[in-house]
């Protein structure tokens, strides 16, 4: 269904979506002088080169980053989430052109507070991805802010909740949940420990990204999170987009989601500023669409 390694989709629509409701997420939980714990089960490279042979074989990231790209220069403004995302990517492309594309994992680096003591906790499988990311980390020179392991990122999750205290004795953590999905049972996987995580740390903050395809266990995930959030009386948000069908043959990826448990309270706003910008720039044919909902406590 999908290759397992992110390097083939890095910069499409699903990473658009994900990574502005990441960036989002962050920057509002950042607002408090607390640490937090940062956790990325299934963490990849970290950095992708978009003019590599990963990239151009499936070539994605024309119908994500660089459709929004082209977009945004023809706008004199546009909403702080998209901006922000938007300004984390040309960090790393100070030439101009975007040929470096950075992951989940180098995001949340990137905002790491040394005086708040943000701690970031990432975990991968894949041989290779496990080694680049651990040069990628150690490129940033954050020291013991990070630590990279070679685990499974849903059992590894569940030693790290609840999280240390902060210096001002509160305890905070951010989750961010994305496998492949290439495994059927990654979609039972991911709610049952979700379900888990409530229950060890019900305040935490859990984004889950999934995608949206023909296959029934996609379309049940993004219902039961929502069950698990209402029965644990917290509060979410439920963000989709599909950029619509590509051209005749083409099976690839067309639509994903993102569901936030313990979403700051502005998230939804902000998901329906910036979607009403990304949905309509990365369109391309029938079935495209975004929407945000929210609800629980």
């Amino acid at each position: 269904m999908f290759s397992y390694r992110h390097a083939f989709h890095a910069a499409n629509h699903a990473d658009v979506l994900k990574h502005i409701t990441l960036l989002a997420t962050l920057r509002h939980l950042q607002q408090k002088e607390a640490g937090i714990t940062l956790i990325d089960t299934h963490a990849g490279a970290g950095l992708y080169r978009l003019d590599g042979d990963y990239s151009q074989k499936g070539a994605e990231a024309q119908d994500g980053l660089f459709k929004l790209l082209e977009a945004a220069a023809e706008r004199e403004d546009l909403p702080e989430p998209v901006q922000d995302y938007l300004d984390q990517v040309a960090h790393f492309n100070p030439g101009g052109e975007a040929r470096v594309y950075p992951g989940s994992p180098v995001l949340m680096a990137q905002l790491l507070r040394h005086e708040a003591r943000d701690r970031l906790k990432l975990f991968e499988l894949h041989p290779t991805d496990i080694n680049a990311l651990a040069g990628n980390m150690a490129q940033l020179e954050l020291g013991r802010a990070v630590q990279v392991s070679r685990e499974d990122g849903f059992e590894s999750l569940k030693k790290l909740l609840p999280p240390p205290a902060s210096t001002s004795g509160s305890k905070r953590a951010m989750v961010l949940m994305d496998p492949s999905y290439e495994i059927k049972s990654d979609y039972a996987k991911v709610s049952q420990v979700i379900g888990e995580c409530l229950k060890r740390f019900p305040t935490g903050t859990y984004l889950v990204w999934y995608p949206i395809i023909p296959r029934p266990e996609a379309h049940e995930l993004p219902r039961r999170l929502r069950t698990l959030a209402n029965q644990a009386r917290r509060s979410w948000v439920h963000a989709t987009l599909a950029i619509g069908k590509g051209v005749e043959g083409d099976t690839g990826l067309s639509a994903s989601g993102m569901f936030v448990i313990n979403p700051p309270f502005t998230l939804a706003e902000q998901l329906r500023a910036a979607l009403a910008v990304v949905g309509p720039a990365l369109a391309r044919g029938n079935g495209k669409g975004w929407q945000v909902e929210a609800g629980g406590a």
